[in-house]
């Protein structure tokens, strides 16, 4: 038997600085893979006070007008007006875009191929860049997700509905929030001990009005009654004021989110952000498929938690590494569930953007409110179709995993 303990999980708003410059790097990559699937983006974005700045190795056979897509996607955002700081329409756009390196070039297309067909053109692509990357998934809510993340990234989307569609007025795009669960000796979620959302505001709100709102606008319709407590504390805007936000207040730079695109912090992360980059480039492409791995792992019931370590060498084809470790929790050993993910996932570069369809425009919606687990967006990697295959091929009766925690009929994802 385990002990007591809580776990805690941020998340941050769209408007938050950095994942401003998130969602520009990704709105480029979009744009570059609408008229031309076969681009190759490593896009790096730098926003402050007025200013926008643009910068990476991109190779590709179409055109982009890189500062219209910014400004469409700061306008996008919700920083629309002078008075905030940063402006679509006012802000300087820089960009400094190079090519891809031919060295990494040679590496990521230069493969092992030999001859025609599926199998060759898998093996045409070589990693992007070295590094290890990570799948996580639990059985502990139905989306397979930590409990505290998918709160937290349900606190900030419903900041931003009540923001864009008026529920409450005096909300800037700037947020974040943070949620604290306590679990039980065996593991399961008991209750939230401890709630932060951080909104930014009018400066003319009258703060004691302004966290009455939050808490019956935003916590009240997300977070289900049951978890709470009288014993839960409440931090809405514990500062007192939170008037001066996004770039305005902070440089944001591509990337510096990684966590919060995960996992929350309860699975590895092997350091490589995933907005601006292409699906060559594995500490994306190979993220999305070791959660497709895991997710699937533990649909299947072949264990109720489970990370899934993946690991490339620059231009090679296949990983150089693969390890499964179910915590415990696998119903056969993980020696086996390892055997059967190798089976059943290719996670060949190529492959991996063959069977997850990634040559798409897809990214931007990804740049907010998580990489994992989202209820609002269709994403392949989140798809549980080999689950039962790989129940069938465990020799494992059909049993639907059971998750520890069910969201309420009435509680809100945070979307409209």
């Amino acid at each position: 038997m385990g002990r007591r303990r809580e776990f805690t999980s941020e998340s941050v708003a769209e408007g938050h600085p950095d994942k401003v410059a998130d969602q520009v790097s990704d709105a480029v990559l979009d744009a570059m893979l609408r008229g031309d699937p076969m681009s190759r983006v490593a896009c790096e974005t730098l926003v402050t006070t007025g200013l926008v700045l643009v910068t990476g190795e991109i190779s590709t056979e179409t055109y982009v007008d890189i500062p219209g897509v910014v400004r469409d996607t700061v306008r996008d955002i919700g920083y629309t007006r002078g008075k905030y700081g940063f402006d679509a329409d006012t802000c300087a756009v820089l960009t400094s875009i190079d090519e891809q390196s031919p060295d990494i070039a040679q590496g990521v297309l230069r493969g092992d191929a030999d001859g025609e067909g599926e199998e060759s053109r898998w093996n045409s692509v070589g990693a992007g860049d070295q590094g290890i990357m990570y799948g996580y998934a639990c059985c502990e809510t139905p989306e397979l997700m930590p409990l505290p993340i998918a709160l937290a990234h349900r606190l900030v989307r419903r900041l931003s509905v009540c923001r864009r569609e008026g529920h409450l007025p005096t909300l800037r795009p700037d947020g974040k929030s943070q949620c604290t669960v306590e679990y039980d000796a065996a593991g399961n979620p008991e209750r939230i001990s401890a709630l932060v959302v951080s909104a930014q505001h009018d400066p003319a709100v009258d703060m004691d009005d302004f966290r009455d709102q939050i808490r019956e606008c935003v916590i009240d319709p997300v977070v289900p009654q049951g978890l709470l407590s009288p014993d839960t504390r409440y931090y809405i805007n514990p500062t007192g004021r939170f008037a001066t936000g996004g770039p305005l207040a902070d440089t944001g730079i591509t990337g510096r989110k990684i966590v919060v695109d995960t996992y929350g912090g309860r699975a590895h992360h092997g350091g490589g952000c995933f907005s601006g980059k292409d699906p060559t480039k594995v500490d994306r492409s190979a993220s999305y498929a070791a959660r497709h791995a895991a997710k699937n792992v533990v649909a299947a019931g072949l264990a109720r938690e489970v990370e899934v370590e993946v690991a490339y060498a620059i231009g090679v084809v296949h990983p150089v590494s693969l390890r499964v470790d179910t915590f415990g929790t696998g119903r056969i050993p993980d020696s086996r569930i390892e055997d059967l993910v190798r089976t059943f996932f290719d996670f060949r570069p190529a492959a991996i953007i063959d069977r997850l369809d990634l040559r798409r425009p897809i990214y931007r919606p990804t740049a907010t409110f998580g990489h994992f687990g989202r209820t609002d967006v269709t994403l392949t990697w989140e798809a549980v179709d080999a689950a039962e295959a790989l129940r069938e091929a465990a020799g494992l009766r059909a049993e639907v995993p059971e998750p520890a925690f069910r969201w309420p009929a009435d509680c809100s994802d945070g979307t409209p």
